[in-house]
């Protein structure tokens, strides 16, 4: 084969040394040429494998026909030039002597023209290939190609201007045409072919990406709103992540199940081995050693060998291995790129000492150093944009992972974490995993970034830079002490966090209670105390990271130090020049960014490990045992020698319970409290640990639990519960439940939305809406927890007549009824008793009235009316009933209709309780900023400040100390080195380090305690101020938008703001010096300085616009997912019962589906701006670069190295500076959050000037005058001029319909709600005149729901401890629970779990009577307070009410008639008036009355009122 050859030599010195340098012709036409076509011909196989393929042709465009041809012509041109070159050398008119042209000429066009034909069939395949628009192969091939031939392009240009004459015309023609039609190639492979399928495709991509752009503008213009956002890609969704990260969760948790089994299996051998060994150890010795062991081993067996652990990030990282993979890859490659700058810079300051060297390589220098920090830039940003996407989607993997399983989780682990806790997992603890994957790569960069600086540093300095890794190495141990102590602090944190933020959650959920009892402040202490210790734990933590700030601004000063000293120190010969010098320098100003990096990755890596214990441990604990209940059609239910216990571990709460319940039969469960009923259904359901026994239903499953559980959404949503809408089913069960009536008085019938906790429904309202929910879903089995204890009496028949009985809608189904109204017990199939955990009797009624047991007994007692009223039969009943609420709703609604139709005329669409929440707008006031720096404190700020200066200023001194002292390598050339100037040179370098490191201690610590300050000063107004707003705001406010001012916004609050606010600091000054320096440097850079100051601005101002609004948004929009995720915690027994987990996790993934439609923008935002903000650093790189370069005549090598090393840390500072002051600007947000709820409107003080005598009241007369009140100025009266009397001792019954202004009266009582016009006076004072607390204070209620807080039992009668516990064990007796809580294992310091769940509603209820015993006031209020009771029960509260209340006034809201017929008087209310106000005996015989009504329609007559005590004839 013969051997291509080319005439031109190789050698490059005698080309590139001049003025004017080229690459030798061989390379033009051999290595340039080559390249590119050695690219097509790698990538040609994988487009000629869609030729193999039958697939559908993309028809022929005018795009498609018009590259080919242009690649038919390339093709013509090499055949011209090898025919030419044929021609010449073998052509008839060819000297046969003359030297034959090189093979160069011949093996070029015959590559040419195979290339082109590569080139046609590669285009031909990219129309075959489906859906396909372009080759982006084939586009890189053409540009590669026009950029190669650039060089000869320039080459034969010179040549033929040099010369005056072109030598080789026809070469030099063919050349350009061919050139010319590769570059009309490259625009055309720049074009997209569009098909018309594709284009069909491809229009909503277009449309996102112009709503992109077009969102970016619009942010700008306008704040941007949830609107504007767009939709999600499928891939991006919730769903999308989560069903991979699942799927990987899975496998790794039943290896670590294994794991774990193993580890415990082991210990247990190995500690009966070591038992068996002790008993021939002496006594003594075997006391010590087992003493200590134990004692570590608890510590060790509590913290890991509880739960599964160390899964759940093999789970991360195998759910996104590739994107690991391939940020990690341009990560490295950035890494190594950073390295490219200093070696330059190298070669710029060698360029500008040697003055002889020509200026096109200063320039050439000045180019690449700016093409370096191009590429720099773009891969980083491209690494960053995978992370930080990476880190959002584990983050809403891990939030849906929580929620879903908190859907499934077991008692037993749902009691180890409360909502609050669980809140926390979701936010914090989710969150920190999104900060962490953004730094986890820093992991390895950062080792191999030291690495790399230490080789580079090594070539400059040689050994002595042994030295500075000594420093390094010296640092490790003290790294991982302050590591060890970080983590200890930090999980002190999230306890005091997950403790604060519990008793926040108590709060919302008992704020009526609290404002009733006037106990905010004792709540308010309680959580300041939390606080105060979390803010200790965060001070130690703050100064523990000032110590580690200082060690690292010192290190690289140290590390330079010790490096230079050591340099000039070992031998006289070695001086320091600028070249040595500055090249250094930038390796440690590459150096000091791993460095510092390190605390703070230390610092995350140490919330993050804490963070995945807590996650592994909710995540791993046990779910539910769905396999308890099986579905066999042989009886509809039945449970065989059932015993259930509510944990693992406790006494069982059923014993050998067996139940056979026949399909359609409908069973009453009765027994007094506590005795199991509710443990009866809750085991039905699955909720119970089974101990032993089995448990069967057929079919499915409807649950109605004792208290109602509401979902903020419309009353038809929450009836239908995710069912479909059938008119005439819906209607009959609106009309069976009783609901009719009360849709028609609410704002827009069922299409008004309920509030959160069904807020804006009375109890009786909220539990038909659950009744009404069981009945449409149509189930198979009915479990009825006691659904007709919060209705009125004659409301109760009716539901039983027409839902639940014999001829109710439910008759054919088979329902479960816990009752403890024993008027509807004859008509039952069944009934069970209950006595303490165990059935004790189960038969029909008749049979057991026969059989003289306990139910028989029971009955003797409370049941004596029943024969009395036997012959009025059920019918008869509702037939008034219905006559009643027809005659009552009718007046009602005529009175309201004309007011109603002007205010909602047309309004179909229901009425919006629950606003949207408010969000400011625009730029963050001025005043944000001033609240924040205020509560920091103006000392702490300036001192700071001013430290900060003066590190910044000792910095530059350092560097303009050591260009000064890079000058002594020319002044003391071939001289020796005075060692006193090498003295001082290295001191003053030593102590201008170390001053650094000490401002910058002293200004983070006065930073830190300015946080602080601030921290405390924020919650505590925010805290005030939420426990001093009106009731309203609650009804209005979902929980979820409180929680997440104290949750996220207090949590960006106390660790995001602070650092953001110091790095802005340090950054600003950083850029300022920098600018300063290389203006020092080379003056004519302050014409740069100006339009490029204007640019960033103007970059700043168009991006911070859109990113602040974003994260306002992305702060809005969480809001709902702790909201909803608090509804499902509330009602996750409804939601199992019903099988809604699936719809309820669809729910939740939209939910945070809503949220990432900003968070993306943000992060898309974020890379915009990075990209923008680098360019310009880049540019001053360039500038600084080629000013030296032009001014180097004037300039020495020491400026030039300090005034381009600085520069090239710009980049990153710049960009550093702006992500910093955006990031506070995007935070401070939360400060405005918090302020927003910190100035709410308060109700009135707590505390006046007028103050009551120490025993007001003392007699307890209450006169109501022309009261009128209104919930809210804008709406209606609800109490329309109350005028009455009240005397002293008096025992008042209020009674009325629904919606008739029971509770109303009380809450103006409270002054829940203030009045609109008129007075109360108690004892002749006007209550509008006294402080809340001293009003408050000094009445008693005792609420139809009774709220437990968590806590100690003893906390949640006496939160200020005021009572001895004789007095609370007094009233404890008084209440019937004395026997229950001395059986309790601790007694009085029982944990109260949250809400109370680990007590029964009847012992609740209970408790909160022995609340009202303990105040001792002389007024009483009972809000249908013995509505959850058995009858016995409310038989004892009623006789402790009449004997302990008998020297008080006593109110109470009836709906069992018989609990208020002993009283003085009845008030009867309807439409918010007296319609009457007498004794009862005298209302009774009024026939024509409302109460006679009333108590006919509940059987009871007017000649019975005089054995009160007897009558029970009702619920």
């Amino acid at each position: 084969m013969q051997m291509i050859s080319c005439q031109s030599s190789f050698s490059l010195p005698h080309l590139v040394c001049r003025p004017d340098p080229d690459l030798p012709i061989c390379v033009e036409q051999t290595v340039l040429v080559w390249f590119p076509l050695a690219f097509l011909w790698l990538c040609a196989p994988w487009h000629f494998a869609n030729l193999c393929k039958k697939s559908a042709k993309a028809p022929l465009s005018k795009l498609h026909i018009c590259k080919q041809v242009v690649a038919g012509l390339l093709l013509l041109t090499a055949i011209a030039e090898l025919a030419l070159t044929l021609g010449e050398d073998y052509g008839p008119s060819s000297d046969s002597t003359a030297q034959k042209h090189p093979a160069v000429l011949y093996t070029n066009p015959v590559l040419f023209a195979v290339s082109w034909m590569v080139v046609m069939l590669c285009q031909e395949c990219v129309r075959r290939r489906p859906r396909c628009v372009d080759s982006g192969s084939l586009f890189v091939f053409w540009l590669l190609q026009v950029l190669c031939a650039v060089f000869q392009f320039q080459t034969l240009l010179r040549d033929a201007l040099n010369k005056e004459e072109i030598t080789d015309l026809p070469r030099f023609c063919l050349f350009y045409i061919s050139y010319g039609l590769q570059l009309i190639a490259l625009v055309l492979s720049a074009i997209a072919d569009v098909s018309p399928e594709v284009k069909r495709i491809s229009q909503t991509v277009r449309k996102a990406c112009e709503k992109s752009y077009i969102m970016v503008i619009k942010g700008f213009k306008r704040p941007l709103v949830q609107e504007d956002m767009w939709d999600l890609n499928e891939k991006d969704s919730t769903q999308a992540f989560c069903q991979g990260f699942e799927e990987v969760m899975a496998k790794e948790l039943i290896k670590a199940r294994c794991s774990l089994q193993k580890k415990q299996n082991k210990r247990k051998t190995k500690s009966d081995h070591q038992n068996g060994l002790a008993k021939g150890v002496s006594q003594d010795v075997l006391v010590m050693e087992t003493g200590k062991k134990k004692e570590k081993k608890k510590k060790k067996k509590d913290s890991e060998s509880e739960y599964p652990n160390s899964w759940l990030v093999p789970t991360i990282a195998k759910t996104s291995k590739a994107v690991l993979l391939e940020s990690a890859f341009l990560k490295l490659i950035q890494d190594l790129l950073s390295f490219a700058s200093p070696q330059l810079l190298k070669l710029m300051i060698s360029f500008t000492q040697d003055k002889s060297s020509h200026a096109w390589t200063g320039y050439l220098y000045a180019v690449l150093l700016l093409v370096v920090a191009f590429l720099q830039s773009v891969i980083l940003q491209q690494y960053f944009q995978r992370c930080f996407i990476l880190g959002m989607k584990v983050r809403t993997s891990l939030m849906a992972a929580v929620y879903k399983k908190a859907l499934v989780v077991s008692n037993d682990s749902r009691k180890e974490s409360t909502a609050g806790e669980i809140v926390n997992l979701m936010s914090a603890d989710a969150q920190r995993f999104n900060d962490v994957t953004n730094f986890i790569h820093l992991l390895w960069s950062c080792p191999l970034q030291i690495i790399l600086a230490i080789a580079f540093l090594w070539i400059e300095l040689g050994p002595s830079v042994l030295a500075g890794l000594l420093v390094m190495v010296l640092m490790v141990p003290i790294n991982g002490w302050l590591a060890t102590k970080s983590r200890g602090f930090q999980m002190e944190n999230m306890k005091f966090k997950d403790k604060r933020m519990k008793i926040i959650n108590d709060i919302l959920n008992g704020i009526k209670v609290l404002k009733y009892y006037a106990w905010e402040s004792s709540f308010e202490a309680q959580v300041q105390e939390i606080r105060e210790k979390e803010l200790k734990v965060k001070r130690k933590f703050a100064y523990l990271s000032s110590v580690s700030t200082f060690i690292f601004s010192c290190a690289p000063a140290i590390v330079s130090l010790a490096t230079f000293a050591v340099f000039v120190s070992v031998s006289p010969d070695n001086i320091l020049d600028a070249e040595k010098a500055f090249t250094s320098i930038s390796l440690f100003n590459i150096l000091r960014f791993p460095l510092a990096m390190l605390p703070q990755l230390i610092s995350i890596m140490v919330q993050t490990a804490v963070s995945k214990k807590r996650l592994e441990k909710f995540l791993s604990g046990d779910d539910l045992d769905t396999m308890a209940i099986t579905r066999d059609d042989s009886a509809a239910v039945s449970m065989t020698d059932g015993t259930y216990a509510w944990e693992r571990d406790t006494e069982p709460v059923l014993k050998n319970v067996s139940l056979d319940i026949k399909p359609g039969r409908l069973v009453a469960v009765v027994g007094a409290v506590g005795s199991g009923k509710t443990s009866l259904i809750s085991a039905l359901l699955g909720e119970l640990h089974s101990l032993k026994g089995h448990i069967n239903i057929k079919g499915s499953v409807a649950f109605v639990p004792q208290q109602a559980w509401i979902q903020n959404a419309t009353v038809m949503d929450n009836i239908l519960f995710g069912s479909y809408l059938d008119e005439e089913r819906y209607r009959s069960v609106v009309d069976a439940c009783a609901l009719g009536p009360d849709l028609d008085l609410l704002p827009g019938r069922d299409q008004t939305e309920i509030g959160e906790k069904g807020i804006n429904l009375s109890g009786g309202q909220k539990q038909r809406v659950s009744l009404a929910r069981a009945v449409y879903s149509s189930a198979d089995v009915y479990l009825l927890d006691d659904p007709l204890s919060a209705v009125d009496s004659h409301v109760g028949k009716h539901l039983f007549e027409r839902v639940i009985g014999p001829t109710g809608l439910l008759k054919d189904k088979t329902r479960i009824l816990v009752t403890h109204g024993i008027s509807f017990l004859p008509y039952v199939d069944e009934i069970v008793v209950l006595v303490n955990g165990v059935v004790s009797e189960v038969g029909s009624y008749d049979g057991l009235r026969a059989s003289k047991g306990a139910f028989s007994e029971f009955l003797e007692t409370y049941g004596k009316e029943e024969s009395s009223n036997a012959n009025t039969s059920l019918q008869e009943y509702i037939f008034v009933f219905t006559i009643f609420v027809f005659f009552v709703f009718s007046m009602r609604l005529r009175k309201n209709s004309s007011v109603r139709s002007k205010k909602d005329s047309g309004d179909k669409k229901g009425q919006r309780l629950i606003e949207k929440e408010t969000m400011e707008t625009g730029r963050v006031k001025f005043s944000v900023y001033l609240q924040y720096l205020r509560s920091m404190g103006w000392c702490f700020i300036t001192w700071s400040f001013l430290f900060y200066f003066i590190q910044n200023v000792a910095f530059i001194g350092q560097n303009l100390w050591l260009s000064d002292w890079t000058e002594d390598s020319v002044e003391y050339f071939n001289t020796t080195y005075p060692n006193h100037i090498r003295d001082m040179r290295i001191g003053v370098f030593g102590a201008l380090g170390l001053a650094q490191g000490f401002l910058v201690f002293l200004g983070t610590i006065l930073l830190a305690d300015g946080s602080i300050s601030a921290s405390r000063t924020l919650h505590t107004s925010l805290l005030s101020n939420i426990l001093k707003v009106p009731m309203v705001f609650f009804d209005t406010t979902p929980s979820g938008r409180i929680v997440n001012r104290f949750a996220k916004d207090i949590f960006t609050v106390d660790e995001i703001i602070p650092m953001s606010f110091r790095s802005c600091i340090l950054c600003l000054l950083g850029v300022l010096g920098t600018l300063f320096v290389i203006c020092l440097a080379t003056p004519i850079f302050t014409a740069v300085v100006v339009p490029m100051a204007v640019i960033y601005c103007f970059v700043q101002r168009f991006y911070v616009a859109t990113s602040r609004q974003l994260r306002r948004l992305d702060s809005v929009s969480r809001s709902p997912i702790y909201s909803h995720f608090g509804e499902t915690v509330s009602g996750i027994s409804v939601i199992r019962a019903y099988g809604h987990q699936q719809r309820f996790l669809k729910q939740n993934e939209d939910t945070i589906d809503q949220n990432l439609k900003s968070v993306y923008p943000w992060i898309v935002s974020n890379r915009w701006l990075a990209m923008r903000l680098e360019f310009l650093g880049n540019l001053v790189v360039f500038f600084s670069a080629l000013f030296a370069v032009i001014s180097r005549d004037s300039l020495n090598s020491g400026l030039v190295g300090l005034s381009i090393s600085y520069a090239l840390n710009v980049t990153q500072t710049l960009n550093w500076l702006v992500r910093m002051t955006s990031e506070l600007e995007t935070n401070i947000v939360a400060v405005e959050r918090v302020r927003e709820y910190a100035e709410i409107k308060n109700e009135a003080p707590w505390i006046t000037s007028n103050r009551p005598p120490d025993d007001w009241p003392t007699a307890g007369n209450i006169h109501f005058e022309n009261y009128k009140v209104r919930y809210r100025p804008e709406l209606d009266l609800i109490l329309h001029g109350i005028t009455c009397d009240i005397q002293s001792t008096e025992k008042i019954g209020i009674v009325g319909r629904t919606g008739a202004g029971k509770s109303s009266l009380t809450n103006c009582l409270f002054r829940i709600i203030e009045a609109s016009e008129g007075q109360i006076l108690i004892d002749g004072i006007d209550i509008s005149t006294l402080g809340l607390h001293d009003l408050r204070s000094r009445l008693t209620i005792i609420p139809q729901d009774p709220v437990l807080f968590s806590g100690t039992l003893r906390m949640n009668l006496d939160p200020f401890e005021k009572s001895s516990d004789e007095e609370i064990w007094s009233v404890l007796e008084l209440a019937h629970l004395k026997d229950y809580v001395r059986g309790l294992p601790t007694g009085l310091q029982h944990e109260v779990s949250e809400g109370g769940e680990n007590l029964s509603v009847g012992q609740r209820q209970l408790l909160c009577l022995a609340r009202a015993l303990l105040r001792k006031s002389r007024i009483l209020i009972l809000d249908e307070a013995t509505a959850a009771v058995d009858l016995e029960t409310d038989d004892l509260i009623q006789n402790t009410i009449r004997t302990e209340f008998s020297h008080c006034t006593v109110l109470t809201i009836a709906h069992r008639l018989n609990t208020i017929l002993d009283s003085s008087r009845v008030m009867v209310l309807d439409s918010g008036k007296i319609v009457e106000f007498d004794s009862p005996s005298v209302l009774l015989n009024n026939k024509q009355g409302h109460f006679y009504a009333m108590a006919k329609d509940a059987g009871i007559r007017g000649g019975e009122t005089s054995k009160p005590t007897d009558i029970s004839t009702d619920l």
